[in-house]
């Protein structure tokens, strides 16, 4: 271990100080507090120089990984780079010193980056209106569906408590049903991964509130039956839910709204190039068709007769007995919206369309040149991402008896060998469908010079598990940690300094 990869109580000295604060002015009796609040001792922090916290916390920076510092092929997860133009932009003082209390005659410019990032989202998804409240794509989902099931409260059709799902979905999407006390109904898959029309039809009845899905799907194929689907759904009553994880190969070329779909929540931190991970905050709009708009949640934008916007509507008041209720403190992370805005403002109606067609190329592009060194389920052509099902020669060896006298690498193994190459590893073991999945999606922000680093690292991979698998499974070599129990990290977190934790 490098001396400033420890924690930073192990740099601790005793004695030691990195500031100089003023003498205390205040007397003792004003300054005193209530007993219950002093504490008995002292608490335990480290006793460090300044040079000590500069460097220990500059190099724990320069250990992250992200978009800034290198490719992200992490498939569904559309980790593009981040323009700084939007990042100059949500830091301008008239916007960062708002606060959501203020009065509406104040915030004029604000409100109108609601309402124009509403037309612009609208336009793209072919939707009629959208809500900001969600702070997160699950919250968005969560809310897409709390809308589906007003919808048909209002009618009086509340025996519709069941939503089909793909079982190519993301994990997220039954989740979310589940919270929302509908039962998730598993639709299959076919041969050429898409949604079986003909397992589709038995499921379909008067108690299906409605179908969620993305297209193109989790293994980056267009759903070519999705109008036909449509038909079958609506034609039971059931509504369409669109998520919009996969929104990105789309942008300025299909529209959801024009496929059939009814509701959709976008990911702002994929599609429209917000910071992603971290633990937030995020943006999970959902927009709705004409016919939903008045179930939306509340409160919303409008422009009122003065031409003035305004912030208007509460749960249960006039004009808003329709809505889906509130589902967040005021209307969302203004922060995360100004950025997406920004974005979509600097590409523009003419040149937004090239950001999915190149994320399509670029994908197809890798697939077609690795699909002799990795197994390639579903050929064709895919969009945005795609899926290989391990390696075609993983180096395991059988004698003659058919007993295993060399394990092959996994996944897993080439997952953790990508990191000594410099590159971030792509999804893994993600969709289910594959035992073996690998699941890349570069994005329209990569170059072709990077594009190609990338496949030369995956077939030298590919190389060294045919000849010497034990490489893959050491590895990454150049890595401060190489393999951490990540079950046990996960289920027995440590979550705070302890002597003791130096020894486990």
């Amino acid at each position: 271990m490098r001396y400033y990869d420890k924690l930073i109580f192990e740099l601790s000295r005793e004695g030691r100080t990195g500031y100089s604060l003023r003498r205390n002015e205040w007397t003792e009796s004003s300054a005193s507090l209530p007993a219950a609040l002093l504490r008995e001792e002292a608490p335990a922090l480290p006793q460090v120089s300044e040079v000590d916290v500069v460097r220990h916390y500059t190099n724990l920076s320069q250990m992250n990984f992200g978009v800034d510092t290198g490719f992200y092929p992490l498939g569904s997860c559309t980790m593009k780079y981040n323009p700084k133009i939007n990042e100059e932009i949500a830091a301008m003082p008239g916007f960062q010193g708002l606060h959501p209390l203020q009065p509406a005659a104040t915030v004029q410019g604000a409100l109108a980056v609601y309402e124009g990032l509403d037309k612009a989202l609208a336009a793209i998804t072919g939707m009629a209106r959208f809500t900001f409240a969600p702070c997160a794509g699950a919250h968005g989902e969560l809310t897409g569906l709390m809308i589906m099931r007003r919808y048909h409260q209002l009618r009086g059709d509340v025996k519709r408590t069941k939503v089909i799902v793909p079982d190519s979905a993301h994990g997220t999407n039954p989740a979310s049903a589940a919270v929302c006390g509908l039962e998730v109904v598993v639709v299959k898959s076919n041969a050429d991964g898409l949604v079986d029309v003909n397992d589709l039809r038995p499921l379909l009845g008067d108690d299906i509130a409605g179908i969620m899905m993305t297209n193109p799907n989790t293994l980056g194929l267009f759903e070519k039956d999705i109008l036909e689907i449509a038909q079958l759904v609506h034609g039971c009553g059931g509504l369409l839910y669109y998520d919009g994880a996969n929104m990105n190969p789309l942008l300025g070329v299909v529209r959801p709204g024009d496929m059939g779909f009814d509701i959709l929540h976008l990911n702002l931190h994929k599609t429209f190039s917000t910071p992603h991970g971290g633990g937030g905050p995020g943006s999970g709009p959902v927009g709705v068709c004409e016919r939903l708009v008045s179930c939306l949640p509340v409160p919303r934008v409008e422009r009122g007769s003065d031409g003035l916007l305004q912030v208007c509507g509460r749960p249960g008041t006039s004009g808003c007995a329709d809505s889906a209720g509130q589902v967040s403190g005021f209307m969302g992370n203004f922060g995360v919206m100004l950025r997406a805005y920004a974005y979509i403002l600097m590409l523009g109606r003419q040149h937004i369309r090239f950001a999915g067609k190149y994320a399509t190329l670029a994908a197809n592009y890798i697939k077609e040149s690795l699909k002799d060194c990795y197994k390639l389920p579903i050929a064709g052509l895919c969009k945005h991402e795609f899926v290989y099902d391990g390696l075609v020669d993983d180096g395991s060896r059988k004698d003659a008896d058919g007993h295993v006298v060399r394990e092959g690498a996994t996944t897993l193994d080439v997952a953790k060998r990508l990191l000594d190459f410099g590159f971030h590893a792509p999804t893994i073991y993600f969709p289910l469908l594959f035992h073996q999945a690998i699941m890349i999606e570069p994005t329209e922000t990569e170059s072709k010079e990077t594009l190609d680093a990338f496949i030369e690292a995956m077939r030298a991979i590919a190389a060294e598990a045919a000849e010497d698998p034990a490489i893959l499974k050491g590895a990454p070599h150049a890595a401060p940690i190489s393999r951490p129990d990540e079950t046990t990290a996960a289920r027995r977190p440590i979550l705070k300094y302890q002597d003791e934790c130096l020894s486990q």
